[in-house]
């Protein structure tokens, strides 16, 4: 029996910003639907929230606890298949280790955890359940980054030699936080978000902009971080110097007080035979660059794309495809990748003489083009993090970025 799959909220109330993104997203293409949540702290306002989404009040819950223990008791063609986690910084781990201890599958905004302790403990529990965790960096969904990556896959600007990327906004240039604004208490405090503001909340994506594409790992970072802000708790400007394992050098900057700037991401990569660039504000549009032939501009949905973009584009040539489109192409290859989870169970239980909800096929999943970030790409995250924050307190110096 095929039927949508089942998605438990943790956060995303009437008054935050993530929660709504993730359920346009999560529904775009049909493949998900939303079943309860525990959409806040408060309980009110989770019941708020899920009349608003209407949805039956005996699944909306006070908490993620009560949420995911009261799921688990529903027979299994009721309760959720998988928890989306949609919450300050400081309740991912949490939440991601309770949903997974007790079968349930993970989707998580990013950063992973709240620190660098919590995201190790994570991947050794996400390894002992044997459920897929998915992490939604969702800029490296767009069908102009999938080409970008596919081309220096393929050689076409040779060995990677500089990589410029950037990651400008200005909604925090003035003590927004001392207003009582929601987006900007958690974001600059310690306790909710982590050691670093800026560069956890947006220098994060810059980086995995910046991996996701070229196919690298930065090694190296020399941070210089600034809270221009007077009365701010966390850093809201950060320069940085990057090495790359193939001998790349790198420049990476965010900024949360660039005083007119909106959500300007936007990378330049530069090999021996040419370059790329692309800019988050205009996602349609990738550029080309050689010395001698000049620029040419490549755009989603025209001529003969590689199968990574073409499966993230779902409108004709000129018809813009943006923001909530990345979101609905993570959550659409996690579901393809679910499915195909299922099918496989349903594979087994046949050859032993079972049958169920279990079978519920899929066909067409592909990982190399219906790929999503997960826990590894947490862990590059939180020590990227951890590295800038190391290299900034040490005097702006040359600090390796290491796993462990």
């Amino acid at each position: 029996m095929a039927r949508k799959i089942r998605m438990g909220m943790i956060g995303g109330s009437l008054d935050a910003f993530i929660g709504a993104v993730h359920r346009r997203g999560a529904a775009l293409d049909g493949e998900v639907e939303l079943v309860c949540g525990a959409f806040s702290s408060n309980p009110e306002k989770s019941k708020a929230t899920g009349e608003a989404l209407y949805l039956p009040a005996n699944r909306v819950y006070g908490s993620f606890e009560e949420m995911i223990l009261k799921e688990k008791e529903l027979p299994e063609g009721e309760r959720m298949d998988f928890v989306t986690i949609v919450t300050p910084n400081h309740v991912h781990f949490a939440a991601a280790k309770m949903a997974l201890e007790n079968g349930f599958h993970v989707v998580s905004d990013k950063p992973a955890t709240l620190n660098t302790e919590e995201v190790y403990l994570l991947r050794d529990i996400i390894e002992k359940s044997g459920l897929i965790y998915c992490l939604t960096h969702n800029y490296c969904a767009y069908p102009m980054v999938k080409e970008a990556k596919q081309m220096i896959k393929n050689g076409v600007i040779g060995k990677v030699r500089k990589v410029i990327v950037e990651y400008p906004q200005g909604w925090l240039s003035q003590l927004l936080e001392a207003t009582g604004q929601k987006q900007a208490g958690w974001r600059t405090d310690p306790a909710r978000c982590g050691a670093a503001g800026g560069v956890g909340d947006i220098g994060t994506h810059a980086e995995n902009l910046a991996e996701y594409i070229t196919g690298l790992k930065i090694t190296e970072i020399c941070a210089d971080l600034t809270i221009f802000v007077e009365g701010r708790q966390l850093d809201d400007d950060a320069n940085m110097l990057l090495r790359f394992d193939n001998g790349a050098k790198g420049i990476l900057h965010n900024s949360q007080i660039c005083n007119g700037e909106e959500n300007d991401l936007n990378i330049r990569i530069y090999g021996e035979f040419g370059g790329l660039k692309w800019k988050q504000m205009d996602p349609n549009t990738l550029i080309l660059t050689n010395q001698e032939k000049g620029s040419r501009i490549i755009r989603t949905g025209v001529g003969d794309l590689s199968p990574q973009a073409q499966a993230h584009t779902r409108q004709p040539a000129g018809h813009p495809e943006g923001y909530i489109e990345t979101f609905a192409s993570i959550y659409r290859n996690f579901s393809y990748a679910l499915r195909a989870r299922w099918g496989e169970v349903a594979k087994e239980n046949a050859a032993g003489g079972l049958a169920g909800e279990s079978e519920i096929l899929t066909g067409g999943y592909n990982p190399e083009i219906h790929d999503f970030p997960g826990i590894e790409e947490g862990i590059r995250g939180m020590v990227f993090i951890d590295t800038v924050v190391k290299s900034n307190e040490a005097g702006a110096v040359w600090t390796k970025v290491e796993e462990h």
